[in-house]
């Protein structure tokens, strides 16, 4: 069996910093491997074969990086040595560099993670993209931009990224979305067979509390609905593609603004979600059509008034126009005494709160939402005919008048 010793090769220039190596030694042969880690002769432990930590040296957290590093790479390094010996191979000290350096990115959660974002982008997956983006760029601020080794994720480094957003203010849902995500990157590699599954989500919270109530009433989305805005056309605009939304079902903005002119036909709307490819299909009503033509100067393929010009970057500028609008929103609510935060999300909740207020079943309502995440839901809602969606949506547009 090989083993392995960390070495340290002090500079031949006096004052300037020795490279740490690895010793790899099998079959009597040895083979060193470089590491990019390099730290003065006063902090190398020659006797201990690691770096030395002073209480108060200005590089004491440098140092600490540096010894947690060296455990990592020797951690992998004899992973290498026993999957070689289990499968009873005959092998070098060059094959285990070899095979080493050959998984050296793998075994990054950040290398491995940007190119599971990469994948999802080139499947279509753009959303879901943007959340694991989102999601490893909290996770590189916690670390101060320090990569980690997905074998060292372990229930101490996520106990500290769940305190370290506690510490921020952010909401326990926000934290168990990014721990989540953050989760099913480590089964992705644990499934790959490039880790061991060592559990580092158990002592951490994933699940989801209840939130804040945010559907609104009938009486306060007619509330909002006959506000007379035309002095102030943002807040006006904002306004219309929240009522649109309710409109449309609660229909999400990203799929309200790529809406095409083509998705049109025959007095109906038929998409498919973005978020789960499921295909929908909504009546257009006259309600609809006068907040359209309000807005007759959008000149693009898309439906709406949201992504109006051609050629730019398209999801940046909804998420923009999305902010504008949200910010827009705000000030709304505050015309109306509204107490929650009024959003475009709140145009969701609110169409299921009032559709469920008028009796309507909740196969109907998970139907008209296009939701398809619980299996039982699906099984009901499959046969299920457009027109009853349409017509439970009728009813609730008749509360508007």
């Amino acid at each position: 069996m090989a083993s392995i010793k960390v070495k340290f090769n002090p500079s031949a220039v006096n004052g300037h910093e020795g490279t740490i190596y690895f010793q790899i030694l099998h079959e009597r042969k040895q083979r060193q491997l470089f590491s990019d880690y390099h730290v003065f002769t006063t902090e190398w432990d020659e006797r201990r074969s690691m770096v030395k930590v002073a209480h108060k040296s200005e590089r004491r957290l440098f140092i600490l990086s540096v010894r947690e590093r060296i455990r990592w790479d020797t951690e992998r390094l004899n992973k290498i040595i026993r999957k070689f010996d289990s499968e009873g191979l005959a092998y070098t000290a060059d094959d285990v560099v070899d095979e080493f350096n050959r998984h050296a990115n793998e075994y990054s959660l950040f290398n491995f993670m940007e190119g599971m974002i990469i994948k999802l982008k080139r499947n279509g997956k753009i959303r879901t993209s943007e959340t694991y983006t989102t999601t490893l760029n909290s996770f590189k601020k916690f670390r101060n931009d320090e990569d980690i080794m997905l074998d060292c994720l372990n229930s101490e480094v996520m106990e500290a990224y769940e305190a370290w957003h506690r510490q921020r203010g952010v909401l326990p849902n926000t934290i168990s979305f990014y721990t989540r995500i953050l989760r099913a990157v480590y089964n992705r590699a644990v499934e790959e067979e490039i880790i061991e599954n060592r559990y580092p989500f158990r002592h951490v919270y994933t699940g989801v509390d209840k939130t804040v109530k945010r559907a609104l009433p009938i009486k306060v989305i007619r509330q909002i609905k006959v506000l007379d805005l035309s002095r102030t056309p943002p807040l006006d605009y904002a306004r219309d593609m929240f009522i649109l939304s309710f409109y449309l079902r609660g229909m999400s903005f990203i799929d309200m603004a790529f809406l095409r002119k083509s998705d049109l036909t025959a007095g109906h709307i038929t998409y498919r979600r973005r978020k789960t490819g499921q295909q929908l299909t909504i009546e257009w009503t006259k309600e609809m059509q006068m907040i359209v033509d309000k807005y007759r100067e959008n000149k693009s393929d898309y439906l709406l008034p949201i992504i109006r010009n051609p050629g730019t970057n398209e999801r940046c500028t909804y998420r923009n126009v999305g902010y504008n609008i949200n910010h827009n929103l705000k000030t709304i609510a505050g015309m109306i005494g509204l107490t929650i935060p009024l959003t475009l999300y709140v145009a969701r909740h609110s169409w299921a709160s009032a559709a469920r207020a008028k009796g309507i079943p909740l196969s109907v309502i998970s139907e008209g939402m296009g939701h398809d995440n619980e299996t039982t839901t699906r099984i009901y809602l499959a046969s299920l005919d457009t027109s009853v969606v349409d017509k439970a949506n009728s009813l609730i547009m008749q509360s508007l008048k």
